[in-house]
């Protein structure tokens, strides 16, 4: 008898396979989270592509209308940088030179004396403050340090970003093509209509997941900005910008930006940091419960314990990068599961059906 059975031996191979799989993935991952932001950036771009690729002059050529978006896309972020590029270089060079004596200062515990004579606090209380910081320099230095050396970390991987836009012309270009490939692979009528639902899901999924995001960054952007201009904020062009940008990683970029925001009022002495605290409860809320469930529609439709779990997971595997997709990735891992789910009742449905015929034709 043999002590492996074909049975034993198949599963072992799909294991091992999986497992390298996962190994590849895991060498490869700059390349292939390239990949997967390409894929992102083309979902963006989609509905323009599809609206140029229906106007009569483009004679429903497809490259004509990716070429007609990239030019769109081009002029609007040359517009930006034109008009608000120079204001947040300029103000982001001043907050960059200003850091390091701010740490300076908070790291030997001058902080405390200044923040507790604008808010009148007892000499006791500022010199606790101050030998509480004083005490703790060391690892005050090493969590700023670690903060730029990961900064400088995510800037080194700055130039898989030019491959971004390239590898998304061609997923724009033939996007067509790219489900019916798969679905041929696939022998079985079953297995094909079980695939080409998860496929149609999915691609709903990620272009709504994706669409919302950049909608609800470029809201952030213009609300920062606007209320830290108006409220005559320090560095308010430069933190408006970063508050945007945060907004595209869910859950830890809002918080980000809120302790960003709440560091630097305290640090410069900034004085109505009252009225920055409701600002930043009030848009939270309004980003949340109003613009985010209209602009997803129906949502990704996640419990909120699976998109924390997901959110720890994914800074733990993959840091910034592994935040921003574990949402997508849940809600693809959820869409699979109930298009399984849907398929074996179909499959148990069809046997329950065959039974009594087989047994009235016998």
């Amino acid at each position: 008898m043999s002590l492996l059975d074909r049975r034993t031996v198949s599963v072992l191979v799909t294991i091992l396979v999986f497992a390298g799989a996962l190994a590849l993935l895991w060498v490869a991952r700059r390349p292939f989270i390239a990949f997967l932001f390409a894929i992102f950036f083309a979902y963006l771009l989609e509905p323009l592509v599809a609206w140029f690729q229906k106007q009569r002059w483009m004679k429903g050529s497809r490259v004509r209308a990716v070429a007609a978006a990239y030019l769109i896309l081009l002029a609007v972020i040359t517009v930006f940088f034109v008009t608000a590029g120079p204001h947040i270089a300029t103000e982001g060079r001043r907050l960059a030179q200003a850091l390091p004596d701010l740490i300076d200062k908070v790291s030997s515990g001058q902080i405390a004396w200044q923040i507790g004579s604008r808010q009148g606090w007892s000499y006791e209380t500022k010199l606790r403050v101050q030998q509480y910081l004083a005490t703790h320099r060391e690892q005050l230095l090493h969590s700023a340090q670690g903060a730029a050396a990961h900064i400088t970390q995510i800037a080194a991987n700055v130039g898989w970003l030019v491959l971004i836009p390239i590898l998304a012309l061609f997923f724009l270009k033939d996007k067509s093509r790219f489900a019916p490939a798969v679905l041929q692979l696939i022998e079985t009528r079953d297995d094909r209509k079980f695939f080409k639902s998860v496929i149609s899901d999915i691609d709903q999924m990620l272009a709504k997941y994706i669409r919302a995001q950049l909608l609800l960054a470029a809201f952030a952007m213009v609300a920062y900005t606007s209320f830290l201009l108006l409220m005559k904020f320090p560095y308010g062009f430069a933190l408006g910008a970063l508050g945007g940008v945060l907004e595209f990683i869910p859950f830890v970029g809002p918080l980000t930006t809120a302790a960003v925001l709440l560091g630097v009022a305290t640090l410069t002495g900034y004085k109505h940091w009252l009225v920055l605290l409701l600002f930043l409860g009030i848009w939270r809320v309004m980003q949340d419960y109003v613009n985010a469930p209209y602009l997803m529609g129906e949502g990704l439709e996640l419990h909120p314990l699976a998109v924390i779990f997901g959110l720890l997971v994914g800074a733990e595997v993959g840091g910034v990068v592994g935040i921003f997709l574990s949402i997508p990735v849940i809600a693809g891992l959820r869409i699979v599961w109930r298009n399984w789910q849907q398929h074996e009742r179909r499959t148990d449905e069809r046997l329950q059906e065959l039974g009594p015929r087989s047994e009235r034709a016998a």
